[in-house]
C-alpha cells in the first residue's frame, strides 16, 4: 500500500470510528435500521383493519412510505433497483386502496397495469392469496389446506411442525388456525381491474413425494369440508396454547413480522380480546417496530441489535480502539446481559443439552441462533476488560458448549436448528414463497470455524466443519451465501474462517476463491453482487458495488495475505465513497432473508465492514 494511501485510510478510519461510537445507543448496543419491502407495511394496514384499529393517521402515513418505494413501471420490487414482483405490487395496491387512494388514481393505474401484464391476481403467491381471503378478494377453497390437526402430529412424523424452520413453523401455527375459521371482513371495494379471468397456473410437481403431496392436499380439502370435531377441538387449543407460550418479552413471535401478524390473527379469532395482555403487548411491540421519518411510517420486519452490537465491537477493535474504551465496556456488559439461558425450541431435537447462546434481536429467548452466537463470541474474545472477564469466561464457555451441541450430523450448522434437512416441507403446496427448512449453510458454519480457532479448542468438530466448507464449494471456487448477498458474502466469510483455522493460504481450494474474487472486481475497485444472483446465474458476482461487498471480498483476500492493485483498489473505493460525516451510502439489499424471496438492508453493514476491512488492512500493509 502506498504511503498517500495509507494516509488515507488512517484518515478514514478516525471519521468512521467517530461516526460508528456515535451511533451508539447510551444502554451500548447497536442497531441499525432494517428495510425490507413494502408487504410489511401494507399487511400492517390489513391486519388493524382486520381487527378493526385501523386509525387514518397511521394510515396516511404509511401508504406516503408505500407511494414513496413505487417504481417507474408502476410496480413494487423486493429490493432496491430489482424488477417489480406481482405480488408485492398487489399487496401494495390494496394498502393504498384501503388507505384511501381512488381507483383511477395514476400511480394505482400504472400498478394495476403492471399486474395485468404479469399474470394478474392469479400469478400471486399463496401468502398474497391468504391475505385476500381475510377479506373476501380470494375463495378459502381455492387456497391449499392448511389443517390445524399438524400441531397434534408427533415429533417422529413426516410434516410435524418440527420439520419445518423455527420462522416458517412459527408462521404455520397460527395460520392454521385462521385457516380453520376462514374468516372474511368485507371491504369498502373489489379489485376486478387486478384479475385476468385466467385460473392460476400450479406447478406440476416432478417427483413422487411432490405428487403425493397435491393429493394429500385434495383429501385434506375433503377433510375440511367435516373435520372430526373432537379431533379439531383439540388441535385448536393446543395450537393456541402453542402460540400463546411463544410470545417473547417485546410482544414478539421470534421477533420477525410473519408469525407476529398471523399469531394476533389467530388469538383474536380464539377469543382473546383486544385488551388481553398479550393481545396489548403485542400491539405495543409493532409500535417499537415503527420507524417515524418525516411524514412516513414503515415497520421493520425484525431488529438486529446484537448482531449489530457484536459486529461493531469487532470493526472498532479492528480499528486500534482500545478495549477499555467507554463504548467498547458499555457494549461487553450489553452483550453479556443478552446471554439467552432458557431452552427453546432448538430442544426439541436436543433435549439434554445446556442452553446458552445468544439471538439476533432484543428479545428472542425462544430461538438463540448459532450464528449470532458465534460472532458474540468473538466480540466478547475481543473486546472483554478485566471486570467482566470472568462473566465472558463463562458465558463463552456455555456458548461454547452449546454451539457443538448444535452441530448437524454432516459436520456443518445451521442457524437455528439441528439436523432440519427434511426435504417433503419444501414440495407442500402452500410453500411457494420463501425458505421452510434450516439446513447447514457456509456463512453460518465459517462464523463457528472461526470461533473455535478463537477458542483453540474443539478441534474434532472444528475439522468436521471444515471438511463440510469443502464440500459446499461451488465448482468456481466461491460459496454460495445463505444470509447474505450472495457469493462475495459466502466467499467473504469462509475465506477468514479457513485461514483462521490454519488451512494455508496456499492451498489450491484457497487459490481458486482468491481467483474467483480476483476476477469479480469491478472496475471502480469495488465489488457487488445483484439479489437476482439467487434465481439467475448470470447474476453471481455482478451488481453494483457496494461498501459492504467490497468490504467482504477484502476481508478475504487480506486473511489470504493479497497484497497489490486488487486490494490497493479495493481499499481506494472505500476511501474514496466514504463520505465526509464518516459513513457510507448504501441504498442497495446485501442481506438475505429468504434467497430468491425476501432480502434485507442493513443499514450498520455499511459501516461495521468497511471499517473492518479498513482496520486489517493496516495490520498487514
Amino acid at each position: 500500500m502506498s504511503a498517500p494511501l495509507m494516509t488515507d485510510v488512517s484518515a478514514a478510519i478516525e471519521r468512521g470510528v467517530g461516526a460508528l461510537i456515535a451511533m451508539q445507543d447510551g444502554d451500548g448496543w447497536w442497531k441499525g435500521v432494517l428495510d425490507t419491502n413494502v408487504t410489511m407495511d401494507a399487511e400492517d394496514l390489513l391486519l388493524r383493519q382486520f381487527l378493526g384499529v385501523l386509525e387514518p393517521d397511521l394510515a396516511r402515513r404509511t401508504a406516503a412510505w408505500i407511494r414513496s418505494k413505487q417504481g417507474e413501471d408502476g410496480s413494487w420490487a423486493t429490493f432496491h433497483g430489482g424488477p417489480g414482483d406481482v405480488s408485492t405490487t398487489v399487496e401494495a395496491y390494496v394498502a393504498l386502496r384501503l388507505a384511501g387512494d381512488p381507483v383511477d388514481a395514476p400511480h394505482l393505474a400504472a400498478a394495476a397495469a403492471f399486474v395485468q401484464r404479469t399474470g394478474g391476481v392469479e400469478a400471486t403467491r399463496v401468502f398474497t392469496r391468504f391475505w385476500l381471503a381475510l377479506f373476501g378478494l380470494w375463495s378459502w377453497d381455492d387456497l391449499p389446506a392448511m389443517p390445524p390437526e399438524v400441531v397434534l402430529l408427533p415429533r417422529w412424523a413426516p410434516l410435524n411442525i418440527y420439520d419445518f424452520a423455527c420462522w416458517a413453523r412459527q408462521t404455520i401455527v397460527p395460520l392454521t388456525v385462521v385457516a380453520a375459521h376462514r374468516p372474511e371482513r368485507q371491504l369498502p371495494f373489489r379489485i376486478d381491474e387486478l384479475r385476468t379471468g385466467r385460473r392460476p397456473v400450479a406447478a406440476r410437481p416432478t417427483t413422487f413425494a411432490g405428487r403425493a403431496l397435491v393429493l394429500l392436499d385434495r383429501l385434506l380439502h375433503r377433510y375440511e369440508r367435516r373435520p372430526i370435531a373432537r379431533l379439531r377441538t383439540r388441535a385448536m387449543r393446543r395450537a393456541g396454547r402453542w402460540v400463546v407460550a411463544r410470545q417473547e418479552a417485546d410482544g414478539s413471535w421470534g421477533g420477525i413480522q410473519p408469525p407476529w401478524v398471523y399469531s394476533m390473527i389467530a388469538l383474536h379469532l380464539l377469543g382473546y380480546g383486544l385488551d388481553h395482555p398479550v393481545m396489548v403487548r403485542a400491539f405495543a411491540g409493532l409500535d417499537a417496530f415503527s420507524v417515524h421519518e418525516g411524514e412516513t411510517r414503515r415497520l421493520e420486519a425484525c431488529q438486529s441489535p446484537v448482531w449489530d452490537t457484536a459486529l461493531a465491537v469487532v470493526a472498532l477493535r479492528d480499528c486500534g480502539v482500545d478495549r477499555s474504551h467507554p463504548a467498547l465496556v458499555a457494549a461487553t456488559r450489553w452483550l453479556l446481559a443478552e446471554e439467552v439461558r432458557i431452552r427453546g425450541d432448538w430442544a426439541v431435537r436436543r433435549r439434554h443439552l445446556p442452553p446458552g447462546g445468544w439471538a439476533f434481536e432484543f428479545a428472542n429467548d425462544n430461538y438463540p441462533d448459532v450464528d449470532d452466537t458465534a460472532e458474540v463470541v468473538l466480540a466478547l474474545r475481543k473486546a472483554s476488560t478485566t471486570d467482566v472477564r470472568a462473566s465472558a469466561v463463562a458465558a463463552v464457555e456455555r456458548a461454547r458448549r452449546w454451539v457443538l451441541g448444535m452441530q448437524c450430523k454432516d459436520g456443518g450448522w445451521a442457524a437455528f436448528d439441528v439436523d432440519n434437512t427434511s426435504q417433503l416441507p419444501r414440495l407442500l403446496p402452500f410453500c411457494d414463497f420463501g425458505e421452510v427448512i434450516d439446513p447447514p449453510s457456509a456463512d453460518v458454519t465459517a462464523h463457528v470455524v472461526e470461533m473455535l480457532a478463537e477458542l483453540g479448542t474443539d478441534a474434532a468438530a472444528m475439522l468436521r466443519g471444515i471438511e463440510w466448507l469443502w464440500g459446499a464449494q461451488e465448482d468456481d471456487g466461491s460459496w454460495f451465501g445463505r444470509w447474505g448477498a450472495n457469493h462475495v458474502y459466502g466467499t467473504g466469510h469462509v475465506v477468514p474462517a479457513l485461514v483462521a483455522a490454519g488451512v494455508d493460504p496456499d492451498d489450491p481450494r484457497l487459490v481458486r476463491a482468491r481467483q474467483w474474487l480476483l476476477a469479480h472486481q469491478h472496475d471502480d475497485g469495488g465489488w457487488g453482487e445483484d439479489l437476482r444472483s439467487y434465481r439467475d446465474p448470470a447474476w453471481i458476482g455482478r451488481g453494483a458495488s457496494t461498501a459492504s461487498q467490497t468490504a467482504w471480498a477484502l476481508l478475504a483476500l487480506l486473511a489470504l495475505g493479497e497484497r497489490g492493485p486488487a486490494v490497493d483498489r479495493g481499499i481506494g473505493y472505500l476511501v474514496g465513497t466514504q463520505r465526509p460525516d464518516g459513513t457510507w451510502d448504501e441504498p442497495w439489499y446485501t442481506g438475505t432473508g429468504f434467497p430468491g424471496d425476501f432480502y434485507i438492508n442493513y443499514h450498520l453493514y455499511r459501516q461495521v465492514f468497511p471499517l473492518m476491512a479498513l482496520g486489517r488492512s493496516q495490520e498487514v500493509a
